[in-house]
This record gives C-alpha cells, sequence and structure tokens, in this order.
C-alpha cells in the first residue's frame, strides 16, 4: 500500500494491541491483559489523530513529541477530535507504561502497539521494523491529513502544533 494522504480512506482490518487503562491497575508497575483495538471498526464514525513514535520512552519521542499531545488535548477537544492515539512498534506493555508514566489516565490517549510495525509498514513508513514519526488525521473513516517526518528526530510535521492546524 502506499503512504495515506488527505482524501484516501482509512485502511480496513487495521488492528492494533493495547492494554486499557484502569484504575486498579494504575500503577507503572502494573501489567493489564493486552486486547486487540480494531482501530478501522472504532474509528469508522469519529473524528481521530493518530500519530506514530519510533519508540517510547526515546528522548525525542518522550521529551518532544508526546508532551505536544497530552499540552494541547483540550485544543484538539475543542476542533471535534474524539480519539487522540499513538502507536509505537514497542510491545502493549511497554506503550501501556509509558502512558503511566506520562500520568495519561482513562483513555484520554490511547497507547497502542503497531507489533512488527505491521501497520506501518503497510503504509510505508516504517524503518527497520520501527514505526515511523508520522501524524494522520481521520475524519469519520476519511483522511484529512497525512505527513512523515523526513528528518531524524524532528517534529514538524507530526506534531501537536501541525495537527491542530490541520484540523
Amino acid at each position: 500500500m502506499a503512504p495515506l494522504k488527505a482524501g484516501d480512506p482509512f485502511p480496513e482490518n487495521v488492528a492494533f494491541q493495547y492494554i486499557p487503562w484502569s484504575e486498579d491497575q494504575g500503577e507503572i508497575t502494573s501489567c493489564g491483559i493486552p486486547i486487540k483495538y480494531d482501530a478501522s471498526k472504532e474509528w469508522a464514525d469519529k473524528k481521530v489523530v493518530l500519530f506514530s513514535v519510533p519508540g517510547a520512552f526515546t528522548p525525542t519521542c518522550s521529551v518532544s513529541h508526546l508532551p505536544g499531545y497530552i499540552q494541547n488535548l483540550p485544543q484538539l477537544k475543542e476542533k471535534g477530535v474524539q480519539i487522540v492515539a499513538v502507536v509505537a512498534s514497542n510491545d502493549p506493555f511497554v506503550m501501556s507504561a509509558w502512558g503511566k508514566a506520562n500520568q495519561v489516565t482513562g483513555d484520554d490517549i490511547l497507547f497502542l502497539s503497531d507489533p512488527d510495525a505491521r501497520f506501518s509498514s503497510s503504509i510505508g513508513w516504517a524503518n527497520a521494523g520501527r514505526t515511523g514519526r508520522y501524524a494522520v488525521i481521520i475524519d469519520h473513516g476519511k483522511v484529512t491529513y497525512a505527513d512523515i517526518e523526513t528528518e531524524r528526530g524532528a517534529v514538524k510535521v507530526s506534531g501537536a502544533d501541525a495537527v491542530l492546524a490541520h484540523l
């Protein structure tokens, strides 16, 4: 499949692994049970921002990328975004811990695992088995924005500010 672009339908059969946040499993040392998250189905009738990082707990991802989404969550919601999700090729336990380490509770931001970068590879946005750094806006099953960073360590087209400018 070619990279996603505005006007494309969001692909069918896209599924990630996910550990839902729960108060009783709220500690970073607690492990929940991974479930299949059927993104194609869950996002079919919603406005969604999906952003991807090469790895949880890595410097650019933890210092520059994720914090922008956490800080701009109210502005994203004001623009009608119903779901904000971050994806990386890390396993679901690491993704869950990363969310907890950043004090993200409930379903404010979904921390999804793209094992072996399957989804990212399917759209041509993976490198050496890791997800690329990109952002996608999906509005009721249709891609309205999609772009990938081409400069290592940059957060220009995939950051919260860029996404907000395209909503």
